[in-house]
């Protein structure tokens, strides 16, 4: 499923995002999706059981863990954004599953077509090899010059040198 009115629909209505595999340190991909997420208004659950906190955010063991936490404050999950390799997939599907997710997003470069099957037989929306940021920025507007909306590059004459004198 990779519709544009899909994916509309999904970014739409998931608007707590679990993202399986974030990384704390601030160069990698999963960190700046989640950080463009974040800055656009969807609660980000992160869930690597090696870091505590990641944008502010308590992390999790997993999936599970983190829907049981979110329970205790009366919110769930609504997308499993996956940044895990392609075989770790099956068993985040069926935590997707078990917590009563509304998607199962593999990322871009992950493709298991198993549990996206699975997961769909069980009600959940799918998508592959796509990348939850590149796909909301395009959608809605938050795409620059080289693909990201940094306010770096710009048309108008910097006042001041950036370089000295």
């Amino acid at each position: 499923m990779s519709s544009i009115s899909d994916l509309r629909r999904i970014l739409a209505g998931c608007r707590t995002i679990a993202v399986v595999g974030l990384s704390a340190q601030w160069h990698r991909p999963s960190f700046f999706a989640a950080k463009y997420m974040q800055a656009q208004g969807y609660r980000i659950v992160p869930v690597n059981p090696g870091v505590t906190e990641v944008l502010g955010e308590p992390c999790h063991p997993s999936v599970t863990a983190a829907a049981a936490a979110l329970a205790r404050q009366g919110q769930r999950i609504d997308l499993v954004d996956c940044f895990r390799k392609t075989e770790d997939i099956p068993s985040i599907a069926d935590e997707a599953i078990a917590i009563g997710a509304k998607c199962l997003w593999q990322q871009i470069g992950v493709l298991n077509h198993t549990a996206a099957a699975k997961a769909q037989a069980a009600g959940l929306d799918v998508v592959l090899d796509r990348c939850v940021k590149i796909e909301h920025a395009r959608l809605y507007g938050g795409l620059g010059w080289f693909g990201v909306n940094t306010g770096v590059i710009s048309s108008r004459r910097p006042q001041q040198r950036p370089f000295g004198p």
